[in-house]
């Protein structure tokens, strides 16, 4: 009999263990629950001279309902076929117009009941704002002039937003270009198709390496599918009492729309056929050509074919003509770059790519400007005489600045800067721009001088600057730099660079963030624009602090320590802790162990966030450096697990060591790639407690071209990818792991399957393990009723295998 009860005990523990769950939605305790509901204060978005700002109110989250409307997944876009818009985009839902000489907010009448506000964007000369509105049915405009405090609506144009925003302004911020939809779309319901042959794919030998693009075409169903929902018919819409609505061009699948400076001339790129089943519709064949204000071709500038087989490596191009654009400072000139190296990182060459112009009427030849010797990144253009221009290589991680003459391309470049990219020590800011006579953003230039906004990373703190530079000798002048130890400020922008005033954001752990204006030439407190107050004070007398340890091979590691309001360091009581990180590759040591955390950043309880556990008792140590170190010759996930291992002791020593926490009650958690670091931390080290891994990807065989920031192939090194893969050694695992996915997750690489395959190994060998499939959530989680779960799930967890292990172990010791 004795036995009988101990074996159906086992029984029922078992079938506990490994069962389903039928479990509605849950919510987290009170504590959390409050932080989470807190209303936020609106973002800002202030005009150029700083007279005005717009403030937009939105909620945290969407509701499961909202997640559930019809969506259809197409080329890398995810629609929603009744209302003609991206099914993910994060909506406002109220605009108020705040005038910064007063401080008075306004509301705007005539705004739409239930509102789903987005794509808000100010006129040329900033007199209106425009934005959509994603109403039952459709998709509507709505323009708000400020100086006649008047709100137009058109009911009667159903925009179509499925390749993002469908309005553009003209430059006489009279009139815009609105995307419509030709016809309502005829789609195909392939739950009712009946298939008309087989579905098939082949390649003539030439390599294609692909990421693992989710959300692709996969049939002809699905190519018709996306044409009826991604192509436009472009209307002009002009403003005003006599609005008139007209066509301006025909039905095509419009990818971008760009004015040219004087508003003579409209760079467009459509995307154009075949279609692919590899890549995303951004990667589809295209052609960019140039028409008239009135929507009549002047010119095709670039077709581009079907880009499924680009060379190996990050820095790898297509060849021909690439970031096509405007010239910012000249009426109407074209400019793009080409590869000199075939578009293959493999191939030594002392330049990689060549900058070219041609001004309209563009029957000219092309101009060369300036070659750069590593890939080509962007350029700010100031005028005739002076711009600067940027590039970047991935694998020393190095930058550079060129300073040059664009009217005298004999005359040699200057390189100004050149480092690297990730040494935030280093970085000389970005250089401050003013709007042209064009409304154009160029380099601001007064009396020769030109500016740079940085944020400061320093040995010593966080101190963002605005330096002077002179262009006759290259001489740098500090105008400023931040020195209050007890706020963290970011310097936003220039207002008036000639007169000093520059919008900037102070902050502390318990101040919300507000804008100020200050004026640099003054010596006087910033002037305050706005006034938002702490939303979340149960919050603010929560000890924080930066903390600096070091890596038993000497890195500088830091992570930012937060512990209970009520806490006494002196006690001697010891606190569970909480470890939350998220891997970096580096190329050197020092770049690693710079310190880019602040004590005086604002404490914000973000959804994903683990200082929610702070209020329940937990120290919580967040922002935990995990670099993965490779120099010179030696790629970084060479000794991945080693270091990450290595990481994990030295931060729990060094909270350790404080007396602060009880290390045997640690666990340790991440998101996506900070999943997979959970995973492999608890397969290869009895450093914790328990982990909880959300969106992550466990088996890198899944994802064979390149991962994160490893270019390497798994036919490359296949003992790489199977060290990294927490799949692989599964039979490894002895800690209580949670794995929380979205089960419609977007991301390149955590497909939902990961989570799946990686229960049901850990299952099949005996670990204890949770699985936790959130329905309809992508890669990040934007349901209310999904958030909230989470957090109970994670509260559950935490508090069953971290604050009371040890009964846990009493309980294990018991069973038979």
């Amino acid at each position: 009999m004795r036995l009988y009860i101990i074996s159906l005990f086992t029984l029922l523990l078992n079938l506990s263990l490994y069962a389903q769950v039928d479990l509605g939605y849950q919510q987290p305790s009170a504590d959390i629950l409050k932080l989470v509901d807190t209303p936020l204060p609106p973002l800002m978005r202030m005009n150029d001279n700083g007279t005005t700002a717009v403030l937009l109110y939105r909620s945290q989250f969407k509701g499961i309902a909202e997640l559930s409307q019809p969506e259809l997944r197409l080329g890398g876009l995810r629609i929603n076929p009744k209302k003609n818009i991206g099914s993910r985009v994060r909506f406002y839902n109220d605009i108020k117009i705040l005038d910064i000489t007063t401080g008075r907010k306004q509301s705007i009448d005539g705004m739409p009941a239930d509102a789903q506000l987005a794509y808000l964007s100010w006129s040329p000369n900033q007199s209106k704002i425009a934005f959509i509105n994603a109403a039952a049915e459709q998709v509507e405009l709505y323009v708000y002039d400020l100086k006649a405090n008047q709100l137009e609506h058109l009911a009667n144009v159903a925009l179509n937003a499925n390749m993002g925003n469908p309005i553009i302004w003209l430059k006489d911020s009279k009139s815009l270009i609105a995307q419509v939809l030709p016809a309502k779309p005829d789609l195909i319901d392939k739950s009712m198709s009946v298939p008309t042959g087989p579905v098939i794919s082949e390649n003539d030998g030439k390599k294609a390496q692909n990421r693992t693009y989710q959300d692709l075409l996969k049939d002809k169903a699905d190519e018709h599918n996306f044409e009826e929902l991604a192509q436009s018919t472009l209307l002009k819409i002009s403003l005003g009492e006599s609005m008139a609505v007209s066509e301006w061009m025909p039905a095509s699948i419009y990818r971008s729309m760009e004015p040219s400076p004087d508003g003579n001339y409209m760079l467009v790129t459509t995307v154009e056929k075949p279609f692919s089943y590899l890549v995303p519709y951004y990667r589809f064949p295209s052609k960019t050509a140039v028409y008239s204000s009135d929507g009549v071709h002047v010119k095709t500038i670039l077709q581009v074919p079907l880009i499924e087989d680009l060379p190996k490596g990050f820095m790898a191009v297509r060849t021909g003509k690439r970031n096509i654009d405007w010239r910012d400072d000249k009426a109407a000139t074209l400019t793009w770059v080409e590869a000199l190296d075939g578009g293959d990182p493999a191939q030594e060459i002392e330049y990689r790519d060549a900058l070219y112009e041609q001004a309209a009427p563009f029957t000219g030849e092309a101009h060369e400007l300036l070659k750069v010797k590593n890939r080509f990144v962007g350029i700010d253009w100031g005028n005739e005489e002076f711009a600067l221009a940027y590039d970047r290589w991935f694998n020393d991680r190095n930058t550079k600045t060129y300073f040059f003459n664009p009217s005298d391309p004999d005359a040699k470049s200057i390189i100004i800067a050149d480092r690297n990219y990730q040494d935030r020590y280093s970085d000389p800011g970005e250089f401050v721009t003013e709007k042209s006579k064009f409304q154009t953003n160029v380099v601001a230039l007064n009396d020769g001088k030109i500016y740079t906004i940085g944020d400061g990373y320093s040995d010593g703190g966080i101190y963002p600057f605005v330096d002077e530079h002179d262009l006759k000798n290259f001489e740098t002048k500090r105008l400023y730099q931040a020195s209050d130890k007890n706020k963290r400020e970011r310097i936003i922008s220039a207002i008036d660079v000639k007169e000093g005033k520059f919008l900037t954001r102070l902050e502390s752990k318990s101040d919300y963030p507000n804008y100020y204006e200050r004026n640099l030439y003054k010596k006087m407190s910033p002037k305050a624009i706005t006034d938002f107050t702490n939303p979340f004070e149960s919050l603010s007398k929560v000890q924080k602090e930066v903390i600096s340890y070091k890596r038993d091979d000497g890195v500088d590691l830091s992570a930012t320590l937060y512990l209970p309001a009520d806490y006494d360091k002196s006690s001697g009581e010891k606190l569970p802790m909480i470890l939350w990180a998220y891997p970096v590759e580096y190329k050197d040591k020092s770049s690693a162990g710079q310190v880019t955390s602040s004590e005086n950043d604002f404490i914000y309880p973000s959804y994903g966030s683990v200082i929610f556990w702070v209020t329940k008792g937990y120290a919580v140590l967040d922002r935990t450096a995990f670099p993965i170190i490779g120099e010179e010759d030696a790629e970084p996930n060479d000794s991945f697990r080693k270091q990450l291992v290595a990481n994990a002791k030295a931060a729990i020593d060094a909270v350790d060591d404080m007396g602060c926490i009880d290390r045997d009650r640690v666990g340790v958690g991440g998101h996506s790639y900070g999943a997979f670091m959970t995973a492999n931390l608890l397969s290869h080290s009895d450093l914790f407690a328990a982990g909880i891994a959300r969106s992550g990807a466990y088996n890198r065989t899944l994802t064979p071209f390149g991962f994160q920031r490893e270019e390497r192939s798994y036919w490359d090194d296949p003992e790489i990818y199977y060290n990294m893969s927490p799949f692989m050694h599964a039979d490894k695992m002895k800690t209580p792991l949670l794995l929380i996915h979205g089960q419609a997750d977007n991301n390149s690489g955590t497909y939902p399957m990961q989570s799946e395959r990686y229960f049901n190994a850990l299952k099949g060998l005996g670990a204890t393990v949770r699985l936790v499939m959130l329905p309809k959530e992508s890669h990040g989680y934007s349901a209310r009723e999904s958030v909230l779960h989470m957090l109970w799930e994670q509260e559950q967890w935490l508090d069953k295998y971290v604050k009371n292990r040890e009964d846990v172990k009493e309980k294990d010791e018991l069973r038979p």
